[in-house]
């Protein structure tokens, strides 16, 4: 049961990881690169996905966090570094949806059209601050990412019975 429960702790993370990824070189870049002439139209749309990622992200860092917990039996295991990580993640991921990410969709109704609003709106220049901040976040939950799916391959190679 316990190979079970590591199972869907890294699946869980490599869910995440692999849809951080997909959607911030892949998918965002090709819906602006495709949707050219239309960047509300392209950002409509990387918003929408974006969301998707969150909310799913953060489903899956608590199933991560809460299997991890029935598999150890110890809530010791929640302060663990990859555990720590992980809730770093969580925490980066909801402040990017519930604030950041809701600040900026206020922002798109008042200007009806980001790509049509004057590059001098004070509304615009908010936006492109809320952008950058999204990006940093986003970025810190890679990172932390990263480094949780390090730190769980590491305590599975250090336990007893681990063949190589």
């Amino acid at each position: 049961m316990t190979s079970l429960f590591r199972t869907v702790e890294i699946l869980a993370l490599s869910l995440w990881l692999g849809s951080d990824v997909f959607l911030s070189f892949v998918v965002a870049p090709g819906a602006f690169r495709v949707l050219a002439p239309n960047r509300d139209q392209a950002g409509a749309v990387v918003g929408f996905l974006l969301t998707r990622m969150h909310l799913g992200g953060i489903a899956l860092g608590m199933v991560l966090l809460f299997v991890r917990l029935v598999r150890t039996r110890s809530l010791a295991s929640l302060v663990a570094p990859a555990a720590l990580c992980v809730m770093v993640m969580v925490a980066l991921t909801a402040i990017s949806q519930y604030t950041v990410s809701a600040r900026m969709a206020v922002l798109r109704v008042q200007m009806g059209s980001i790509q049509a609003t004057s590059v001098d709106s004070p509304l615009l220049a908010e936006f492109s601050r809320l952008h950058r901040i999204s990006v940093s976040l986003e970025s810190g939950v890679l990172l932390a990412g990263i480094a949780a799916m390090y730190l769980m391959l590491r305590e599975l190679v250090a336990q007893p019975g681990f063949s190589r």
